[in-house]
This record gives C-alpha cells, structure tokens and sequence, in this order.
C-alpha cells in the first residue's frame, strides 16, 4: 500500500474527556475490524495487527524487575510511524518503529513498553543521527524564562518546542487534505510541494522542521562506516490514555463503493496525522453526505475515538459535531480546543452557586480583624492594557532610614474557592486559564476572575501578601507573609509604567494615565514605579550574577479587527523595562514563598523545578556551535547566559544569530512537583533560574497550582489546618497541571499560528528578512525575523537551474544556481550555509490556511549581485566582516 493508513501531524496531549479509558479492546456492536474487508486487496487479512495488552498484574511485576519500561510516548510529527519514549536513563530515547508497534497508543499517552532483540534494533549514523526524528519533543520553556503574561492580543509563542513545529499536510490520496493550522510561532505547516519532493520519498520532501533538526547540520544521506544502535521497543500496555481521543478533520466516503462497509461507514480523516482514520458510522453524518459529499469536503467536523480493535488498521469512532468552514477563526478555535482536551464549556449552576450570591458582595466585617489593613497604602496594578483579570499588586513605600518597604499583594482565590466544592472541582480539572489570540477560556468562573477577585482600582479586595524590608540594592532585611485587604489606587499598563521610567523627572500629564484614586498623587504612584524599577534593576542584575539565564524568544502579538475580529497586523511583542520591573518581584515572592512552605511542610509542598538540560541535547548544541565558530559555554545556566548575552553584538546580524540560538537552547519544561517525593533535593533545582527551591504563588485566578499554594501558605500561617493531601494526592494534581499547562500552551501556539495564517491569506504575501537555521540537501530552515516564525524552503519551490549540497569542513552548505529572468544574464549564485541572511517571501496557498516560504531572487534588488555572494561566503563562517550591506 502505497501510504499507509497512518497519518501524521500535529497537535499533542490533552486530557481525555468522556473517553474510555479500558486498556484493551472492548466490543460496541460490529466493527469495521470484525468484517472479512475481502474486497480490500490492501487490507483483507482478518488475522490481528495489533498485539493484544499484556495484562496489569504482569506489566506491574516488568515495571518493578525492569523487564519494561513506562514513559510518555511522542510520536515524531514530520515522520508519523516513528515515536520515541524518553530513556529512564536520560540516555538517547527509545525508538518505536511503525504503527504496529506503536499498538493503537496516541502521541502524549503514557505506555509500557518491551525492548526488542538487540538485532532489531534501529541503526543510527552518527552524521544524520536521529537529531530530526527526536526532536518530537513537546517541550517548553518554563514561563519564569519568557516574559511574562502577555496581553491576550499577544501570544506567549514561538518556542516552545521542536515537536511542533509544523504541520506537514499529507494525505495518502489526492490532495492537501487538512487545515494548516500552524503552531509554535515557530509555527506552522509546510507547504506541500506539487513539484517533486525529495528523492527520500514523501514523507520528507513535505517534512516539517523539528527543532533538533535544525541544530541539524544536514541530511546527508551518504553512508557513514561509524555507526551506533539505539534502543528500539514496542508498546505494551496504555497506562494512561492522557491524549484526549478527539481529533479534527474531514469526512470522505469509502473507497471501495461495492464493500459491505461502504453502506455503514465514512472514513474520517484527521487534520493531525498522528491520529488515526477513524471509521464513522454513516448514521451520525449529515442526511445528505452521502449524495453529495463534495458539499462536506470544506467541512471541519470533530470526531471522538471510541474503540480501536486488534484486527483494524482504522479505529472506530463517533462523529461530535460539524463545526464549520475550514479556514475560518472560531470553527478552527473550537478544533483545536477540543483536540487538546480544553474544557470550553459553560461552568454548571452547582459550580455558581458556590459563589458568594447576594451582589454587589462586599468584605464581611470579620475579615477585617483577621487580616492586616493596607487600603490607605499606596498600591497599584501593572497589567498588558487588555487585562481583566489582576491577579497582582505592588508597594513601595520609601523608609526614614533609606530603604524601603516592597509588598506583593496577590489575588486571594483560595478564600472564594472552598477546598472539595464543585468550583474546587472544576478549577482542579481545568488547571489552568487557556489564552487564545482573541479571548480567555477562563480557569474560574468570570464572576470571579475579573471582579470578585481581580484586583480593580479603588475597590476593597482580599489579598495575600509578602511584604519585605529591602535596601536600595535588593537586599532583604525582613519578610512578612500574611492574608491583607487593600484598595488598588491605579491600573496601570505596562505602557503607563514605561512611561514613568523614561521620564523619572518630569510629571506625566493626568490625561495620558488611568484614573488615581484621591487619596494618592500620580506623583507619588511615579516615585513608587521609579523606587521599584531602581530596586527591580539591582535585583536582577545579582541574578544573573548569581547565574540564572533567561531565553527571550520572539513572541507575536495581533491587532484586530473590531468589526470582523481578523487579525490587520502583527508585531513582535517589546518586553521593557516595566515588564522586567513586574517580573522581578513576581520571582522574589514566588521563591519566599516556597522556602516558607518547604520548611513548614518538607514533605507536601508544591514546588516547581527545572531540570538540567539530557546530555545529549547538550552534546549536539556544543558540537553544532564547535562547527559554527561559536565560544558558547555550556557547562552552567550562567554560563550559557553569558555567552548569549556577551558573544552577540547588538547589529542586527548578530541579534539574529541570537535569536537562532536562543530557539536551539530552549528545550525542557518546568515541572510541578510535590517535595515528599524526590528524594534528592538537588533535583529541586530550577535550572534556569539557578535557585534551590521555587513555585508559583502570584497567578491564583489563572493556574490551579497557585491556588494549592495559597492553602500550602496559609497553613504553614496558621490560619488553616494541614493541607488534607497525602504526598501521592498532591504529585497526581501536580502532573495534571502539568499536562494541561503543556496542553495551554500547544492551544496558545496553534491560535498564534492559525492568526498568523490569517494574516498570510488576507494581507500576504509578506517579505521579511530571515536567518538560516540548518541546511539539508534539498532545503533549509529559516528564521524570519519580522515575525519570529521558523519555515523550511524547499529547493524545488524556486527557480533555480541546479542545486548542490555539499559539506564544507563540518559545516553543510548548499549553492542555489538560479535561472536568470533574462536569456542575456548569467544565472546569480547563491551560497546557503547557517547563519546566512536571506530575503523571504510568506504567501499564502490555495487550501484554507497554509502558507509557504519562498526565497527571494538575489538579483531582483539590483545590488544583490555578485557582492551578496561574496558576503554569503563570509557569513558561511559566521564571522561576517561587515553586514551593513546585508
């Protein structure tokens, strides 16, 4: 069969909704694999495919001897039948080849698996290693690292993780069939090329760029005599079906007309290839797709896998809804929502009803007696312009002796939601706010989020505070942690902020600010912004100092249409001096407070740690900068910092080659975790942040993590028993957040992409300047740096005469000859190595929201001539002499 009934694609975990959750096969009346399928030559053997699960006594019993082993299975979006699971080791990953071996498991589910005979084996060359296949990393860098929430029209993109770079569309039949729905602002999906793909077969010549694979050196397909093994294995066992079992795609009738089947079933086509075909009972399918299907074939429907039997190359499913046009905003929203198992949904009347319902509600009076009273201090709020939902607030009053008295005052939303009620539930389940490009799924009810807990101006509000005595230096003197009231005086944007720290001496005109409340001058909220931004400023140079790192990655923030909600434009989102104001005290109460609940309770806070980056990964980016020239240290996050911030001038050249590398570097996710169980306190360790403990403490209204920590705090205060949690309890909360916040995140990418596409379609095509990130044999991987997305181009997308990959010491590279526009020129070359500087053009495709990247003519600028080739040669080795002219 000449494609095989496996696609691939995008879209990672989520947690499963409504699905079942038996391991094994189950019946639901006659399947599509319980009929002889005799006139399918393809598929006519009714003997099993798939091996039957072993049983959960005995895949107890392998875990402990370690005859098996567990780990999340990723499934390699650019090459669908390879996946990996991590090594326990942090040795290279385990490879599982083919979907049999991948035993009906999903990208993200955690399984079991059995290592094969040494002899079966997969074969990896040290040249092409797999560095492409196992970047199916669903990574992230942890938000302590990128600036921090952003506005709603902004988007935390594009890092975040090799996995998912892209979408390559691919179906086994006719056409593109899909929604390039991109993701990671490193987004997106790859255009399809009509024209022939690489000789290694479709599969590649259509592959979208993994992040590994643009550390990536090439793909040189030259046997090589060295040669290792890695580890190759089959699932097992499901332990826990984590991916959500819906999918997003299109309905196509069967293809054999005269097959029983073809009167019961449509087939389903996945948008995401990684999921199955799924065969659809014809009865849940509009009246009338039978005769007439072609009226469906733009029709985005979201199907549900119910079953996927031994004997069945296709699983079962059930058809949820049609959700409308491909292509368009909301219908493509609400796909991928549901995909990554995000609960949109309504919040019940059982969950409003635990919220206070006489309104407007007002501070019972005996709050007041429990808590300290800051309402007539000055404190205010510093948010993106388009926030709703003020979690924190910040104080500075100045002392008789020089220094000053900083608060944290944060959103107290453990007081409105009572531990074990339905809300409990639901914010417990929901985890964690999901921002989208044009909206909130909010994790509370919005009763809560934006008013009885957001921190409004010039209302009285319930907080939790941290207040500390600290020097002009940062120093800290004293720490007090307590519940308080305040009144917020101002809501300031970090727009407002900004302009008070560039202009410390002159009054700012009351109209450019928000309303202030009168019992306090704009003056005095000025001194205070300026009194923070001075301590903010020596609090995080002792940071860095004291080696912590910070990756800044390109993130894309939308401006809408009011009218029509689509997306006019797109800039690349500035992190300032406010922000970094705001985040400084955010990470100072964040680690207070998970000192404070490490000492009261060592064996069930929640913590968050950041792990060293594997070896491995590590080994490639010293070797691929030892290739390229660079002196970038690895040995320490401070020392990776360094080199980021003092190798790179500040030209454009060279902020462009840090931006490539950033986006290598930033690989692995923060986690929570609870304290009780690691054994090690040296694995507490936030890796880039270089601190022994920390936990997030400042975002209650948006992450369910916080909210533990506000009852871990408050206990530790004695204003509430022990947290009744077993250390077991907690750690299972704690993956679930972090399933769900990786899951937020994949939704955040795939809405920044899905505008971007937009933007492409309505506005394209749009030319920008792009750095090379890594060359193979038939394309290279650019960084376009207006936008901060990653495209492949693709050599026989142009109009060249020839091309020719070669490898020049280590370092690959790849010479375009272009057919010149007139008989009379001689054709330009054009020499392609990594950190080269090209112009890119972004257009749109025919199908509903793909675009592609297609380099510019050199000599279509007249000066692009013979000098940009010379230029080419001096960048190739990433020491460019001058690149004015670039």
């Amino acid at each position: 069969m000449s494609h095989p009934d496996y696609r691939m694609n995008l879209r990672p975990l989520g947690t499963p909704r409504g699905v079942s959750t038996v391991a094994g096969p189950h019946d639901i009346g006659a399947s599509p694999g319980d009929k002889k399928s005799k006139n399918k030559s393809t598929r006519g053997k009714k003997k099993s495919i798939f091996e039957t699960y072993m049983f959960k006594e005995d895949v107890s019993e392998g875990l402990k001897r370690g005859t098996l082993i567990q780990g999340v299975l990723r499934i390699n979006p650019k090459k669908f039948h390879e996946a990996f699971i991590p090594s326990p080791d942090g040795d290279r990953d385990i490879f599982i080849d083919g979907v049999v071996a991948r035993n009906r498991a999903l990208n993200g589910d955690l399984v079991v698996v059995k290592l094969l005979p040494e002899e079966q084996w997969k074969v990896v060359k040290p040249e092409n290693n797999d560095k492409e296949t196992e970047a199916a990393y669903e990574s992230d860098i942890p938000e302590e690292l990128c600036g921090r929430h952003l506005p709603q029209q902004s988007l935390k993109s594009y890092n975040d993780s090799p996995d998912v770079i892209i979408e390559a569309q691919f179906d086994g039949s006719d056409s593109e069939d899909g929604h390039g729905i991109t993701q990671n602002v490193l987004v997106d999906d790859v255009k399809k090329l009509s024209v022939c793909v690489s000789e290694k077969g479709r599969e590649d010549g259509d592959a979208p760029v993994t992040k590994d694979e643009t550390t990536c050196i090439s793909q040189d397909t030259r046997a090589l005599p060295e040669k290792s093994l890695q580890r190759s294995a089959k699932v097992v066992y499901i332990l826990e079906k984590k991916h959500s079992r819906a999918a997003t795609g299109f309905l196509k009738l069967l293809a054999d007309k005269n097959s029983e089947l073809f009167r019961k079933y449509a087939l389903f086509s996945p948008s995401d290839h990684r999921v199955p075909r799924i065969y659809v009972p014809l009865k849940d399918c509009p009246q009338d797709f039978v005769a007439r299907p072609k009226d469906y074939a733009n029709t985005l429907f979201i199907c549900r896998i119910v079953d996927w039997k031994e004997d069945c190359n296709f699983a079962l499913g059930q058809l949820a809804k049609s959700l409308g046009q491909a292509g368009e905003i909301e219908p493509e929203t609400e796909g991928i929502l549901t995909e990554y198992g995000v609960d949109f949904s309504d919040f019940s009347s059982e969950v409003l009803e635990c919220l206070p319902q006489g309104l407007p509600w007002t501070i019972p009076p005996e709050e007041f007696s429990k808590r300290r009273d800051l309402r007539k201090d000055c404190i205010f709020t510093i948010d993106p312009s388009t926030a709703r939902d003020l979690d924190d607030a910040l104080s500075c009053k100045p002392l008789a002796d020089g220094n000053f008295e900083v608060g944290v005052h944060i959103a107290d939303v453990s007081y409105f939601v009572p531990e074990g009620s339905d809300l409990d539930k639901v914010a417990a389940e929901r985890a964690t706010s999901v921002y989208l490009v044009q909206k909130v799924v909010p994790m509370l009810p919005r009763l809560l989020c934006e008013e009885l807990c957001s921190l409004n101006p010039m209302s009285d509000k319930l907080t939790f505070s941290v207040i500390w005595t600290l020097t002009p230096e940062g120093k800290i003197l004293d720490e007090w942690f307590g519940r308080t009231i305040i009144c917020s005086c101002t809501k300031l944007s970090y727009e407002h902020a900004q302009s008070m720290i560039e202009s410390p001496t002159e009054k700012i005109p009351a109209k450019e600010l928000p309303p202030i409340s009168p019992e306090h001058s704009s003056e005095e909220v000025h001194q205070a912004v300026l009194n923070l931004h001075q301590i903010a400023k020596q609090l995080r140079q002792q940071r860095f100092a004291d080696g912590a790192l910070r990756l800044d990655q390109l993130k894309l923030a939308f401006t809408l249409d009011h009218e029509t909600g689509l997306p006019q434009g797109c800039h690349i989102y500035e992190y300032r001096d406010s922000n970094k104001l705001v985040e400084e005290f955010m990470l100072l109460a964040n680690m207070a407070v998970a000192h404070k609940i490490h000492r009261a309770f060592p064996e069930q806070a929640l913590l968050r740690r950041h792990p060293p980056p594997q070896t491995r990964m590590l080994n490639d980016l010293v070797e691929f900068c030892d290739q390229m020239g660079l002196p970038v240290d690895f040995s320490s996050a401070g020392a990776l910092n360094k080199s980021l911030t003092q190798t790179f001038g500040d030209d454009k050249y060279s902020l462009a080659r840090k931006e490539v590398l950033t986006n290598m570097c930033s690989g692995h996710m923060a986690l929570y975790f609870c304290s009780g169980l690691l054994q090690d306190p040296a694995q507490f360790r936030h890796y880039a942040l270089n601190v022994p403990l920390y936990t997030h403490f400042t975002s209650p209204i948006r992450r369910f993590a916080d909210v533990l920590v506000h009852r871990l705090l408050a206990a530790a205060l004695g204003y509430r028993k022990q947290l009744d949690m077993a250390p077991d309890t907690l750690q299972k909360q704690a993956d679930h957040c972090n399933d769900r916040r990786m899951a937020s995140k994949r939704v955040q990418e795939l809405s920044t992409g899905l505008f971007f596409a937009v933007l492409v379609k309505e506005s394209g095509p749009l030319e920008s300047e792009a750095m090379v990130m890594g060359v193979l044999n038939q394309a290279f991987d650019v960084l376009v740096l207006r936008y901060g997305v990653q495209k492949r181009i693709y050599c026989n997308a142009l109009a060249l005469r020839s091309h020719h990959f070669q490898k020049v010491g280590k370092k690959p590279e790849l010479t375009l000859v272009w057919e010149p526009e007139d008989m009379e020129q001689e054709p330009a070359q054009q020499v392609i190595t990594i950190f080269s500087l090209v112009e890119v053009v972004l257009q749109a495709e025919s199908t509903a929201l793909k675009y592609s990247a297609i380099l510019k003519r050199p000599d279509t600028h007249g000066h692009l001539g013979p000098e940009k080739e010379e230029e080419e040669e001096e960048e190739s080795d990433g020491e460019p002499e001058d690149s004015s002219t670039s």
